[in-house]
């Protein structure tokens, strides 16, 4: 009896567990879904991929489009949102069958349909099955968090905005990925996560979620999607921050809309906003509102960036295959940021994919781009990237543009071969041995123990070898040989390890350590051998070398404290240890420069974040002590913006900025590498200062951006270098020393920025105007102001992108008027007392003359590869470059030659096409 009472007590706990199973399968299924289809459809896809049992009517729900996003939501809270929105129905029955209707009198039909015509009357009773979570509110005013991921990969959002819909109340996740929202007003509350170039993703809260940390999954946007309209959020390659002052924000994953010599770009791609020149082909770096590159930091996770590009500015230092998020600060910084005088772009590197293994790359004309990222485990990952340029026709001639040997000193496309004296007539038929490419490695691991932290290592290594060495051979020289070196090493290697806590909903840091080392070789030699009648051999090595290493140590720590939902406090402290050499040796035995230095920088900064009704102010203070001045430099800041209404805003912005390394400029561009990094000290090299003053209003709408903003920079502590001869008497047994020379001056720049841009729709776009001037001041010059190198008057952009299903088509074209240059004005003879005859020139004053006005026209194609589950794979395109072929100058070399001055154009490229293939496995 005993035995049977208990065989009957174990079947009714099976039934029940069953039962139970059954009546949970509802919550218990969890949809990781986007659909973009009829109502039917949707729930064919839940009866089929989630195996769920739903019965309904085709005819009359096939009218209804489902276009969302479920990220980790359960059919039940799926069902639920769907009916509520669009005013339907659906009824759970004890066994798990589900019946989705317009109208409750429709229950009784579905039923019949599925039962075969019998109906349970009592089952008519039953009412609509809501989530028992979602029956009103249990919770107010209380704190949500979490973070906002790419559901594809795993990876972090930084800057996505994070709001409860129908509310003012708004907040934008830090820089990996983490949000927090106080007061929030009802546990019922619908939270809306947006990302450029993502779709957005809704978040139904319950009560459950409220005490546990949120993860909000969005989808990257499809653009074949075109039925799919999202408005309020910003898609476009380039974003500006509506709250913050001269912020620009790139979209890696839509770089490949834009025209490019190479492939996808970042740091050319910022060259296309208003306040960045793009006249300049030979940089990728930035120029930004009269600023030199130097006085821009770079950083990748956290690093200094000291190299920011490869094969004469073509390409940028950084693989957008590594690449996250990149921000890009053209003036009036935050004092989180210091060392440079004109602007900040942060870039944000990839974790690698934490979901599912994944391989691809990029394989244009120019070069071969590999990447691969794979889950190590469910807590961490690792990404790699590596990407080489290959010798063939396209970097063969870009090589050979600017690396050309010249047959005739007044031929007017000389290159870079001409420069230091090797060429000449008769080096035509040199024998050259080019190997040249340039190279960059990242590899990323990140390590995520808990809910709460986060652990990354970073790593980058980039190099370019630029070889023009040539063999001459005898017949030409009458030597036994005679070999031409000219040889060119430059990078940048850096590495950061980083840990993240968020220690609780109000209070998140990031601590760092890292190193970077940036490197340039220059070997410009000749070696040659000739043999006397006795047979005696004698080898002769003749020519420069230069060598410039910077090591730069640092450790810093940042601090976030939300001390409600309007206010945060930012504050942190940062070390450097930077150490500088320069060697410039003749002959490889005499060293005509040594310099040798290394310095400190540490200090703090704090910084306050708020928002008082329609007014969003910043101010911040950083103090940094300079061991090679042994001085404390305060640095003030403050930027605002105020709304006058919805769609205007007013901004402003102003501080103080130093800067303690800097890459000073040769006076002489032809002799070798023409720039070299060197540390402020107390005697030739001051310490670099600006003072920012930025001011500006915007109006924005879902499509439409106008903007201006007016700028102006006082600049002091600049510096210039020249290596001149002097000698030490003028007689005939006079000697001669070089003797180096810093000259130090200020300057200023100043100018207005137009903007007006459309972000939605299958066209978008941009025209921007940029009114700027550059004036520096060096005494050793005159006591006026004269036109920076950097200087360009006006400058017009226009870019253009369509989108029509799997096709994208862009074009762009740009306009700058002519940068300044100092030329020679004439030449005279002066015969000596001994009947020698010495030329020389007349030099024009300093950057009064004018190089031809600057304009290009760019075009391509980009086709999407979509797998049949609607998954891009990749894209192929079709760049082309300076359409027109216009004959930009880049610069003008001066030679004499029979009394008269012999001038020549050193042109950029002409017209250049590419072929670009992009794919990925997954």
């Amino acid at each position: 009896m005993k035995q049977g009472l208990l065989v009957l007590t174990v079947f009714l706990c099976i039934i029940q567990a069953a039962y139970a199973q059954k009546k949970n399968s509802l919550t218990s299924v969890k949809i990781n879904h986007f659909f973009t289809n009829t109502l039917d459809e949707v729930l064919d896809t839940l009866n089929i991929k989630y195996k769920q049992h739903i019965v309904f009517d085709k005819e009359q729900l096939k009218d209804y489009h489902i276009n969302e996003h479920y990220f980790e939501e359960s059919v039940r809270d799926m069902l639920w949102s769907i009916c509520k929105q669009n005013g339907l129905f659906f009824y759970e029955e004890s066994g798990g069958t589900i019946y989705v209707m317009q109208k409750l009198s429709d229950l009784s039909r579905l039923k019949k349909m599925h039962t075969g015509g019998k109906v349970v009357q009592e089952e008519l009773r039953a009412v609509i099955q809501a989530p028992p979570e979602q029956i009103g509110p249990k919770a107010s005013s209380f704190t949500v968090s979490g973070k906002v991921i790419d559901q594809v990969t795993g990876e972090t959002l930084p800057g996505a905005s994070v709001r409860i819909a129908n509310s003012n109340l708004s907040t934008t996740t830090n820089t990996d990925g983490y949000f927090s929202l106080f007061n929030v007003p009802s546990d019922t509350a619908t939270l809306v996560a947006s990302y450029t170039g993502y779709q957005p993703q809704h978040l139904r809260l319950s009560s459950r979620q409220i005490n546990s940390q949120l993860t909000l999954g969005l989808l990257p946007a499809i653009n074949a999607l075109n039925e799919v309209v999202v408005n309020g959020k910003k898609d476009g390659v380039m974003n500006t921050d509506r709250k913050q002052v001269s912020i620009l924000q790139l979209n890696p994953t839509k770089l490949a809309d834009l025209p490019n010599i190479g492939e996808r770009d970042i740091m050319r791609s910022f060259q296309l906003m208003p306040g960045i020149s793009a006249s300049n082909e030979s940089s990728s770096g930035a120029y930004v509102r009269g600023g030199t590159p130097d006085q821009n930091l770079v950083l990748f996770d956290g690093f200094t960036v000291y190299q920011v590009d490869h094969l004469y500015g073509f390409f940028s230092a950084f693989n957008v295959n590594a690449v996250k998020d990149v921000q890009l600060y053209k003036g009036g910084f935050s004092a989180k940021y210091g060392g440079r005088l004109s602007s900040v772009t942060d870039i944000s590197g990839k974790e690698g994919n934490k979901k599912e293994a994944n391989i691809g790359g990029d394989l244009s004309l120019l070069s071969v781009n590999l990447f691969a990222e794979t889950p190590v485990n469910d807590k961490s990952s690792v990404l790699l990237t590596y990407r080489r340029s290959y010798q063939g026709p396209l970097y063969n001639k870009i090589f050979g543009k600017f690396n050309g040997s010249t047959t005739s000193v007044s031929s007017p496309q000389r290159g870079f071969g001409g420069r230091g004296g090797f060429g000449g007539p008769g080096m035509a038929n040199a024998a050259s041995a080019v190997t040249s490419y340039f190279y960059d490695l990242n590899g990323k691991y990140t390590y995520k123990p808990g809910q709460k932290d986060l652990l990354s290592l970073s790593f980058y290594s980039g190099s370019d070898k630029l070889d023009n060495g040539r063999d001459i051979g005898g017949s030409f020289t009458g030597l036994n040989n005679f070999d031409i070196t000219d040889l060119t090493e430059y990078g940048n290697i850096g590495s950061s390890v980083k840990w993240s806590r968020q220690w609780n909903s109000r209070l998140y840091s990031n601590t760092l350590v890292s190193f970077s080392n940036y490197f340039s070789n220059r070997d410009r030699s000749t070696s040659s051998s000739s043999t006397n009648v006795e047979g005696d051999r004698t080898f002769v090595n003749n020519g420069t070398f230069e060598n410039n290493n910077l090591d730069d140590y640092s450790a810093k720590t940042d601090w976030e404290l939300k001390l409600n939902d309007d206010i945060k406090l930012l504050y942190g402290g940062f070390a450097t240890s930077q150490h500088i050499t320069y060697n410039y040796a003749q002959n490889d035995t005499s060293k005509l420069i040594d310099q040798n230095n290394k310095e400190i920088t540490l200090g703090g900064y704090a910084e306050l974040e708020g928002d008082a009704g329609k007014l969003h102010y910043q101010p911040g203070l950083r103090v940094s002590y300079y061991g090679g001045t042994g001085e404390p430099y305060l640095e003030p800041r403050f930027s605002a913006s105020y709304s006058l209404t919805d769609r205007v805003t007013l901004k402003g912005a102003t501080g103080r900025f130093y800067q303690f390394a800097n890459r000073v400029i040769r006076e002489d561009i032809l002799s070798g590498s023409r720039d070299f990094w060197v540390l402020a000290n107390n005697s030739g090299i001051p310490v670099g200062k600006a003072l920012h003053y930025i001011g500006g209003a915007q109006y924005e709408t879902d499509r439409f951006l106008f903007s201006a903003e007016v700028y102006y920079k006082a600049l002091s502590g600049l510096t210039e270098y020249s290596l001149r001869i002097k000698r030490s008497n003028m007689g005939p047994g006079g000697t001669s020393t070089l003797q180096e020379n810093f000259y130090n001056g200020s300057g200023y720049a100043k100018g207005i920025e137009l903007l007006a841009q459309k972000k939605a729709g299958k066209y978008t776009g941009w025209i921007s105007y940029t009114l700027g001037q550059a004036r520096n001041k060096f005494s050793v010059y005159g006591d006026d102001y004269y036109p920076a190198n950097q200087d360009v008057t006006h400058e017009f952009k226009s870019i253009n992108m369509y989108h029509t299903g799997r096709w994208a088509l862009s074009a762009t074209w740009i306009y700058a008027t002519g940068k300044p240059y100092t030329a020679p004005i004439g030449s005279y003879t002066i015969n000596s007392v001994n009947g020698t005859t010495h030329s020389y020139l007349t030099i024009s004053a300093k950057n009064a003359e004018r190089l031809p006005a600057y304009h290009r026209l760019d075009a391509s194609v980009t086709y999407d590869l979509i797998r049949t589950d609607s998954r891009k794979i990749g894209t192929i395109g079709l760049s082309l470059f300076n359409i027109y072929n216009r004959k930009n100058t880049w610069y003008k070399e001066y030679e004499t030659q029979n009394n008269q001055v012999v001038i020549s154009d050193i042109n950029y490229l002409g017209f250049t096409p590419n072929i670009t293939l992009s794919l990925r496995w997954k």
